[in-house]
């Protein structure tokens, strides 16, 4: 039988071929090394502080940004924001280059100042001051917080339709910038009046009239681990309390 299978081994068409991992040898097979890879620390410390956010409780001023826009209302929003984009250097500097033309030549009186959305935190606060904006848009992700909490209390205080929005890079990109806090319309064209008038409704809806819905702190989430032992302790103190009736 031994001397069969000998034949076998020698006939058969897939030779057996070991591999020796051993030092020097055959090249060792890939593995999930994620969990022990040093991560550059902007992603540690952000990934620290999304479970910061989770495990903390979080007042509700803070919990409010949590709340963003609909993807349906943001779509809408980003094509009214994409239409009233700011000049580029570029444009800027062509509109700036006829009014003076005209202006030697006397002919036709220069063009207006192109209806632009505004940026700057401080820009934005004084137009809400002064009842100027007629809708505030507002990132979720502001990092230090501190720059935009206010602003929701602000809005509602002076009757100014706001939302927070996912994406502070998305807001920059409407304003030739990496990122934005915010920012606001102070007015549309005849076109789009009626399509803002729509987004300023159900944004009024879903932001400043539920104030109420938003006095909620947030987190208090613990990991599995500490849920398992919580869950644990409890089923332990109801055994102790059943023995108790018992006797």
């Amino acid at each position: 039988k031994k001397a069969d299978t000998k034949k076998d081994a020698e006939n058969s068409l897939f030779e057996k071929r070991p591999k020796n991992f051993g030092v020097g040898n055959c090249i060792q097979p890939k593995r999930d090394v994620s969990r022990f890879v040093r991560w550059p620390k902007n992603v540690r410390l952000q990934r620290q502080r999304r479970i910061l956010y989770t495990r903390l409780k979080t007042p509700p001023a803070i919990n409010q940004f949590t709340r963003t826009v609909d993807k349906n209302t943001a779509t809408e929003l980003f094509k009214l924001l994409s239409k009233y984009r700011p000049e580029s250097k570029e444009q800027k500097k062509e509109r700036r280059e006829a009014e003076a033309a005209a202006k030697e030549a006397k002919t036709a009186a220069p063009a207006k100042k192109p209806q632009t959305v505004k940026s700057g935190i401080n820009h934005i606060a004084s137009l809400v001051e002064n009842k100027k904006a007629s809708l505030v848009v507002i990132s979720h992700d502001v990092d230090p917080i501190e720059i935009v909490v206010w602003l929701p209390a602000l809005c509602r205080k002076m009757d100014v339709p706001y939302c927070i929005v996912k994406g502070k890079a998305r807001l920059g990109q409407v304003v030739y910038k990496k990122t934005a806090t915010a920012l606001a319309f102070t007015g549309v064209k005849k076109e789009d009046e009626g399509a803002f008038a729509k987004l300023v409704d159900s944004v009024k809806s879903n932001f400043n009239d539920r104030y109420d819905d938003f006095k909620k702190w947030g987190g208090g989430i613990m990991g599995s681990k500490s849920q398992e032992r919580t869950r644990q302790k409890e089923k332990a103190v109801a055994r102790e309390a059943a023995k108790r009736m018992q006797a």
